[in-house]
């Protein structure tokens, strides 16, 4: 199983040590969440399966890959992901160089994970209809992916087009990850139809049963699971088809890298 570090539910102060530590200890990669931009107001912002809005305007908002390139300076191994970004409420251009900048500067270890998003204000704020998300990251996707992979490339879409352009530099992996992320029906048709993965919200063994099985077999899967019981737990992770956990096992900041020290030791990752 590799495991994986949730930053975003670290205060940012904690996010290079945090990072440097999950590289040393042998935690195979660390998640960036992102947002383009809150809107004070909150009456669109109820996060799923909620009653309460899931964000503050106050929260300090950065962008995700640019972090991600910093923390690649301080790491070697430790894999660099979105979980996730909001392909398409940017030009696939935009989110394209991103990614295949992190790629190279990190020799390799950039991971897209994307998602349609939940939050209807900041695609208001953002001047994008919110109605034509799922279809927009579809064709972002495949426009992302021909950038990356294409000497050249024109395209005329729905929602994108553009005469033949040169993209350069590639990213390093001949193939780039990009996960899919979301609950719906519809994410899980995407995760398993144009991605290489889907990447979930925090479950239990149980809770993610239903989804895993609209997915279909053979769908590579990274999971959150925040309060595993302990190792013995993991295979039954693995019996699902799981091959990645994104844990957290601390519950302060300050924490974080003591916890993370414990768990590697636990769960075998420094032997």
């Amino acid at each position: 199983m590799k495991f994986g570090v949730p930053l975003g539910l670290l205060h940012p102060a904690a996010w290079k040590d945090v990072a440097v530590a999950a590289d040393e200890l042998g935690f195979e990669s660390v998640w960036l969440p992102e947002h383009l931009v809150f809107a004070t107001d909150l009456s669109s912002a109820v996060y799923p399966g909620t009653s309460d809005p899931g964000i503050k305007p106050s929260t300090p908002l950065f962008d995700a890959p640019a972090y991600l390139c910093w923390l690649a300076a301080f790491t070697s191994r430790v894999r660099l992901g979105t979980a996730v970004q909001l392909l398409a409420l940017r030009h696939p251009f935009m989110s394209a160089r991103a990614f295949a900048t992190l790629d190279v500067v990190s020799s390799g270890r950039a991971i897209c994970g994307v998602g349609a998003g939940w939050y209807r204000g900041e695609w208001e704020a953002a001047g994008v209809p919110y109605s034509t998300r799922g279809a927009r990251l579809d064709e972002a996707i495949e426009v992302v992916r021909r950038l990356w992979s294409e000497p050249v490339v024109a395209h005329s879409g729905r929602f994108y087009a553009f005469p033949e352009v040169a993209f350069e530099p590639k990213p390093v992996q001949p193939r780039l990850p990009v996960l899919g992320g979301g609950e719906s029906a519809a994410a899980l048709r995407r995760a398993a139809r144009l991605c290489d993965g889907w990447i979930s919200m925090p479950h239990t063994v149980e809770s993610i049963k239903p989804q895993i099985e609209l997915l279909g077999a053979g769908v590579p899967v990274t999971a959150h699971a925040y309060d595993l019981a302990g190792p013995e737990e993991v295979a039954a992770w693995e019996g699902l088809g799981v091959e990645r956990l994104i844990v957290r096992p601390w519950t302060r900041s300050r924490d974080a890298v003591s916890r993370l020290t414990a768990f590697a030791a636990e769960y075998g990752l420094l032997g």
